[in-house]
């Protein structure tokens, strides 16, 4: 493909610069001073427009996409929400699941993703792994994925909670990226731990945890999961997401957990969305926020990312799919500035995901958003819907708006 040549771009914290993009390589080849570049075979004009690294999300689940109206699922904290997924998941089919996470992909990719990471669940009825088919959803996500080449780079973290060891290496040999876990909700959290770091170093894949989802200030899977990476020396990429309680902690607490995943190498995500949703519902005074420790995390050297969670499922009947929506909340619940919460969503979440570094920078790699908007907290304040998506050099979303004021 000729390359694309971007005309007029506003840069965060720069002038305007015209960026040259080579599809082949899937780089941005030069960024230049408006009109010292040579006319291109393509151009595109984007005067008005903010041009970032695309949003990375770092933790979805594309399997429970879009089931809310369907599960019937009463607003609740995370256990009734387990339940009523459970409940609706015996239903569900790899058909299915390829449909609607088709779906809620194409959703994130208009608003600007270009690699996604889902969670896929290991399919129970009422808890138990011995009866169905448990990795038909599975399936269906490796299908998707397939199919989504190109446009976005699919992740899928198998997901389970005291599954059989073989039902797991099944899930890793057919395919899966990574291997999840939910400790706080297994009989043996440190076992839990110890034996998901054991079957994915034999599988030579990452780890990314649903870590201390309550509010429990005694709650220890983050310390736990830190420890057991630094006794074993773990080498693939360990993620930690929600560790909800390390917010409701002291801060000198907050700030030595801390400490211990940045010395083992783990990346955290938070995930305001769902965690405001489904936290606190027990304290109706002075309710927390029920996020994570946001600024005890970046101030010790810890990798952060953010993302959405849940996309409209029993979990969550609300969410965007936008990453600009995750970052306005980290700013307005966390306390993060404008520039913090784009890059918990953009290049924070690409470390988290193991992705080289992307945005409007000679030789990063071509995955850019051009949003209208003249800054980064417009971007954030406005989530102005009119965006053009790159991805590997290529357009390959674009949303235009006609507004009309009588």
């Amino acid at each position: 493909m000729p390359p694309l040549l971007l005309r007029g771009a506003r840069l965060p914290g720069s002038d305007l610069r015209d960026v040259l993009l080579d599809p082949d390589s899937g780089l941005v080849e030069r960024v230049a001073p408006c009109g010292l570049l040579p006319p291109g075979p393509e151009e595109l004009d984007l005067t008005g427009y903010l041009l970032l690294p695309a949003f990375a999300e770092p933790h979805t689940h594309l399997d429970k996409a879009l089931t809310w109206d369907l599960a019937g699922a009463p607003p609740g904290d995370l256990l009734s929400a387990v339940a009523a997924w459970r409940a609706y998941a015996a239903r569900i089919t790899e058909e299915d699941v390829f449909q609607r996470g088709g779906r809620a992909v194409d959703e994130l990719c208009a608003n600007g993703v270009t690699a996604v990471r889902t969670h896929v669940d290991l399919l129970t009825r009422d808890g138990s792994y011995g009866d169905g088919d448990p990795l038909r959803g599975l399936r269906g996500l490796l299908r998707l994925r397939a199919r989504l080449r190109g446009r976005v780079r699919l992740q899928i973290a198998v997901l389970h909670v005291d599954a059989p060891d073989e039902l797991l290496h099944q899930a890793l040999d057919l395919g899966a990226d990574l291997l999840g876990d939910c400790p706080h909700l297994s009989a043996d959290p440190a076992g839990s731990v110890r034996r998901t770091l054991r079957i994915a170093a034999e599988h030579g894949v990452g780890v990314d945890l649903h870590a201390d989802e309550t509010l429990a200030p005694d709650a220890g899977d983050l310390r736990l999961l830190a420890r057991a990476v630094r006794e074993r020396g773990f080498v693939p990429g360990v993620t930690a997401s929600h560790c909800v309680s390390l917010g409701a902690v002291e801060p000198e607490e907050a700030a030595r957990t801390a400490k211990e995943v940045a010395a083992a190498g783990i990346g955290v995500v938070t995930l305001p969305l769902t965690n405001l949703y489904l936290q606190g519902r027990d304290r109706p005074s002075s309710t927390p926020r029920g996020l994570t420790a946001v600024r005890a995390l970046l101030d010790a050297g810890v990798t952060v990312a953010a993302g959405g969670d849940n996309i409209r499922d029993p979990f969550n009947p609300m969410g965007r799919a936008d990453p600009l929506e995750t970052s306005s909340l980290l700013v307005t619940a966390g306390h993060l500035t404008p520039d913090e919460a784009l890059h918990a969503v953009t290049g924070g979440a690409r470390a988290v995901l193991g992705l080289p570094a992307a945005g409007p920078y000679e030789g990063a790699v071509a995955d850019l958003l051009a949003v209208r908007a003249r800054s980064v907290p417009e971007a954030l304040g406005t989530a102005a819907p009119e965006r053009l998506v790159f991805a590997g050099g290529r357009l390959v979303s674009r949303t235009s708006v006609v507004r009309e004021l009588l």
